[in-house]
């Protein structure tokens, strides 16, 4: 079988230029309910044409060319419903900090890293995460790394993205006095401070700025590498589709010319951040609406994250009293930014990780909905991952969908009780209570926050464990969603939440030929094994734009 199927892929770059051909030898899980399953589907020009047994469809298409996938697993395209495609480029030319155990590892890694960094330059890293380091959680210092680099700038972004760390060069650079105390923070940011008020080194959520502005700007060449390693690991994994949460408008002609020369191998659903609201709408009144690219919604921020301790919430943190996070602007203003985006006609996807934070969305939807109509409909919460219980039927009854990323819940759940206590964990990560009231899911990643892995956000999904099976029975087991409810989450639903459902997200004749070949049925298989899963061919308007050696 193996030879056959080594075989039959040898075959893809003549199949792909041809305009038609019948894949067979395949289990096919279709998420279409009329036919869950099939043996064999027609592509012609781009899309399916028919789905069925393989008698059927061969039968019916007889002297067309013959795709065999060898007894393989076929799925729709995976669409991770919210990443940041650019934020992955970059992070792929930066040092990789995950994974990292102390600061003394984030030192070393730096320390090779910058040896192939040109002198003058910043030293960029992401990934740190003080969480993993034992002790507290207390945040790093600057001292932490001064020593290995006393004159050359260094900035580090956490895992999240919430919280950057700074060398005391890279203060210096942007013009903080290091040893006097520390500037005032932005509205939804945070400085940390030591005992006598001067900078730490840590600067979460909007404080960014304070350091990240000093930056030099990279130039176009930065960004095509950047978006061509970042292509490239999104098809590796068997993404054909990515919902990219927050693009300045500047990288939309990037992308624009890399699909004009045929080499943007996914379709993005990009989202715009609300600074360019109008000019976008006045640029664009229908919106961006191409084959590989669609821009028809906006990003907003509610708060931070929960690692950084920048969510919002509703009482105090557990491990920190008198801290509720923060709120990157307050009530008013978020209403105003909603209701311009949907008089704009824009989807509103708003980042709300904190049960304050979301319930502030809620609210902001509610009252916005009610002045204009809603525009488009179909708004978003991105993470929706603490909430309080008395705000779950309003997700149903605002017909707001629920983006959410299974392992942030894998990630965080060795210190999530910490911040919340008991009482709050039964409404975080609760996809399972969610998705009972009625709610739609939309099933993501974050990457590069968490690794672009659809398959491992499948496997969070319906085991709430980490990749050792820990811990047995899962991280409140009861929360977990049924594998067709996972899959569909990564294709059907993902589609919806994009407006594509008529397009993509299923395998069905008159859609899109985007689709998966998989190593394994990863329907069937113990739940133990789902990881041993491997991405064989990844198609795109069925020509393939990933084949594994």
């Amino acid at each position: 079988m193996l030879r056959s199927l080594f075989l039959a892929l040898l075959l893809v770059p003549a199949l792909a230029a041809q305009d038609r051909y019948v894949a067979v030898n395949a289990r096919v899980y279709t998420v279409d309910e009329t036919t869950p399953t099939a043996e064999a589907f027609a592509v012609e020009d781009g899309r399916f044409v028919a789905v069925g047994t393989e008698a059927d469809v061969t039968g019916a298409h007889a002297d067309w060319p013959r795709l065999d996938l060898g007894g393989r697993t076929v799925v729709p395209g995976l669409i991770d419903a919210h990443a940041h495609l650019m934020g992955l480029g970059e992070a792929l030319l930066q040092a990789d900090l995950v994974g990292t155990t102390s600061t003394d590892e984030v030192v070393e890694r730096l320390v090779a890293f910058a040896e192939d960094v040109p002198e003058g330059t910043w030293i960029m890293g992401r990934g740190w995460d003080q969480n993993d380091w034992g002790g507290d959680g207390a945040f790093p210092t600057r001292q932490d790394l001064d020593a290995a680099f006393p004159d050359r700038p260094v900035w580090l972004g956490r895992v999240d993205g919430h919280a950057g760390w700074a060398n005391t060069a890279a203060l210096r650079a942007a013009g903080i006095d290091p040893d006097a105390p520390a500037p005032a923070a932005p509205e939804g940011g945070a400085v940390i401070r030591d005992d006598q008020g001067r900078p730490t080194g840590v600067f979460v959520d909007a404080a960014e700025a304070l350091v990240a502005n000093a930056i030099p700007a990279p130039d176009e060449a930065y960004y095509a590498e950047a978006l061509e390693r970042a292509l490239a690991a999104t098809a590796e994994a068997g993404l054909t589709g990515v919902h990219e949460a927050g693009v300045p408008l500047a990288v939309l002609p990037l992308y624009q010319r890399f699909a004009a020369e045929g080499r943007f191998p996914i379709r993005n659903y990009a989202m715009i951040t609300p600074p360019g609201i109008a000019p976008f709408c006045d640029r664009n009144p229908d919106g961006i609406d191409e084959p590989r690219l669609v821009v028809r919604s906006v990003k907003v921020y509610s708060d931070g994250a929960l690692g950084s301790r920048g969510a919002a919430l509703l009482a105090d943190y557990a491990d920190d009293p008198g801290n509720r996070g923060l709120l990157f602007q307050d009530d008013d203003a978020l209403e105003a930014t909603v209701r311009a985006a949907m008089v704009c006609g824009l989807q509103v996807n708003t980042h709300a990780i904190g049960d304050r934070a979301n319930r502030q969305v809620l609210d902001a939807y509610a009252a916005a909905i009610d002045a204009t109509g809603g525009g488009p409909g179909r708004h978003r919460i991105e993470h929706a991952q603490i909430l309080s219980l008395d705000d779950l039927e309003r997700f149903v009854a605002l017909g707001v969908i629920a983006s959410v990323q299974p392992t942030h819940a894998t990630s965080d759940m060795p210190w999530a009780g910490d911040r919340l206590g008991d009482e709050r964990l039964k409404g975080a990560y609760a996809w399972r209570r969610l998705s009972d009231s009625g709610a739609r899911l939309a099933l993501g990643s974050d990457f590069p926050v968490e690794r672009v892995s659809p398959l491992l956000g499948f496997y969070a999904a319906v085991t709430r464990q980490d990749a050792d099976g820990m811990p047995l029975g899962g991280w409140f087991g009861n929360q977990v969603l049924t594998r067709a409810e996972a899959l569909r989450g990564f294709t059907l639903d993902a589609a919806y939440a994009a407006f594509m459902e008529d397009e993509v997200g299923s395998i069905e004749p008159g859609k899109r030929a985007d689709f998966v070949v998989l190593s394994q049925d990863l329907m069937t298989v113990p739940p133990e094994e789902i990881l041993d899963t491997d991405v064989v061919a990844t198609y795109l308007d069925g020509a393939a734009v990933y084949e594994a050696d």
